[in-house]
């Protein structure tokens, strides 16, 4: 079993924790309430695939509506031989403030059972929001990085996904997505991680900076800030109010664990009460061997094959090592070092730690 390696641990973790011991641009820290992305969806076909496409009663059917579209109808029950045709699914996210006439990038997967959507074209689909409005429409030639190939005898070979492909800018804006951001008396900032300490050193910045109650917080989330109702003032205000810097507080004392991969993460105000731990393991190998049993010359017995069984008990030292009070991320990476403990070894301990409450944090497995 491969140890941990708690000296590559304690850098990310000082890394990870670096930011939050600096100030930070309150446009990394919050967004403004109302100034959002939207998520629109499409369904449609692409076309030009060379013969590994799909043939589906759903893929037939949005052919035969395609067709008709265009003025073209086919005799009742003729069902289209189509190989170069795949029904996907197409979605994109609509940037705050994008305008009617803009471009924005789109992807398209695959819905049915069509092989690869390399060298296909989208035709032209409509991309709705939740509200079922068309915001978008989407069509162009589909760049896709993955392919795949498949020999007479069933062998195949694929690299990266061939069934989702992406088109840079498109899909062409054709609704505005209206938005409150130039209404009432106050902009409300929304922190990206709540905390009441955060929150509180948000709005003491702001007052510091334009003046007492100009900023109130409103809970461990939200930031109300009086505003000029002036769209022009109101974005050079805000232009100010973004790149103030604010020192975010102290993360939560914290350990992540992912029992997957083994990786463990520590946060800095992690602290251990007073606990005694041992550190050890028994390893038992049985072994089969066969081996030859040969009678003496003149003895009249027969050659036969016996068992040979192998025991080997190992059992490595077993190690002790003491927290003290307050012991603190450091201390804790130094004592497990020395013992050498594997990822699962150390899962191990922050369970037993916690169990016995001398664990101050909270431990999260995922």
């Amino acid at each position: 079993m491969k140890k941990l390696n708690l000296f590559a641990l304690s850098l990310c973790v000082f890394a990870l924790l670096a930011g939050e011991a600096n100030a930070q641009r309150i446009k990394d820290l919050a967004s403004v309430k109302g100034v959002r992305s939207n998520q629109l969806v499409g369904y449609g076909l692409v076309v030009g695939l060379p013969g590994v496409g799909e043939q589906s009663p759903f893929t037939d059917q949005s052919f035969m509506t395609m067709l008709r579209n265009f003025g073209i109808s086919m005799p009742a029950g003729i069902k289209p031989k189509i190989k170069n045709v795949a029904a996907v699914a197409i979605h994109a996210d609509l940037e705050p403030f994008a305008k009617p006439g803009q471009t924005m990038d789109i992807t398209v997967s695959s819905v049915g059972s069509a092989k690869s959507l390399r060298g296909g074209t989208l035709l032209r689909t409509f991309l709705k929001g939740l509200d079922g409005n068309v915001y978008a429409v989407a069509q162009g030639s589909l760049m896709v990085s993955g392919f795949s190939a498949e020999g007479a005898d069933g062998s195949k070979v694929i690299q990266n996904t061939p069934t989702v492909g992406r088109i840079p800018n498109g899909a062409i804006v054709e609704r505005e997505v209206p938005n409150s951001f130039g209404q009432g008396d106050y902009i409300t900032f929304n922190l990206h991680n709540s905390d009441f300490s955060t929150a509180q050193e948000f709005a003491r910045v702001i007052n510091a900076t334009l003046g007492d109650g100009v900023a109130k917080p409103m809970d461990a989330t939200s930031i109300q800030v009086s505003a000029p109702r002036d769209t022009s003032q109101r974005i050079a205000y805000l232009s100010v109010l973004e790149n103030l810097d604010v020192k975010p507080a102290t993360a939560s004392a914290k350990i992540i664990v992912n029992s997957r991969t083994g990786t463990i993460v520590i946060g800095q105000q992690v602290r251990l009460q007073p606990a005694a731990i041992t550190h050890g393991s028994l390893t038992v190998t049985i072994a089969e061997a066969a081996a030859i049993s040969q009678p003496a010359a003149l003895a009249g017995g027969e050659t036969v094959v016996v068992d040979n069984s192998i025991v080997d008990v190992d059992q490595d030292d077993s190690r002790m090592f003491k927290f003290t009070p307050g012991t603190t991320l450091d201390e804790l990476v130094q004592a497990v070092n020395q013992v050498g403990a594997s990822p699962s070894d150390l899962m191990a301990i922050l369970e037993a730690l916690k169990q016995a409450g001398s664990l101050h944090g909270e431990l999260i497995v995922i």
